[in-house]
């Protein structure tokens, strides 16, 4: 089983950028810990990570998940949450269960954040529960696929 991780702009900053907010975790201890949580199911499961800051990359990253057959997506669309037409369209092109993950509450913050453009193309939306939130992702794409 294939799951994508896909962490959009400025994630790469985990655990030094505002972290009252996003946290101490790094993007690093995030893999980690996903990697860790996969080995506890009794299946073959394949995490693929990528972050990008450019909007075009991520639509790629998802065109290239469809090609390769992939059976799941993890998305923290990040700023492109509130903006991106263009990952909102991928994500629905490739058809592939996704689940939207914010390690924020966006509900709970700034006006502009409180809509997510690219939910309606995912299975759920998780919000507000820092990393563990990537492992209840994964558990519900488990769930799904």
């Amino acid at each position: 089983m294939k799951i994508c991780i896909i962490n959009g702009p400025n994630l790469q900053l985990l655990g030094k950028r505002e972290t009252a907010i996003y946290g101490k975790s790094s993007l690093n201890d995030l893999k980690n810990t996903l990697i860790e949580k996969s080995k506890t199911h009794n299946k073959n499961i394949n995490l693929d990570f990528f972050q990008s800051n450019h909007e075009g990359e991520i639509v790629d990253k998802l065109a290239e998940i469809f090609n390769k057959k992939y059976d799941g997506i993890i998305i923290n669309p990040a700023a492109f949450t509130h903006t991106s037409v263009a990952v909102y369209d991928a994500l629905k092109a490739v058809d592939i269960p996704a689940v939207e993950v914010h390690l924020s509450n966006i509900h709970n913050r700034e006006e502009f954040r409180k809509r997510s453009l690219t939910a309606g193309a995912c299975k759920g939306q998780i919000c507000g529960f820092g990393v563990k939130g990537y492992e209840l992702a994964l558990e519900a794409l488990l769930e799904i696929i």
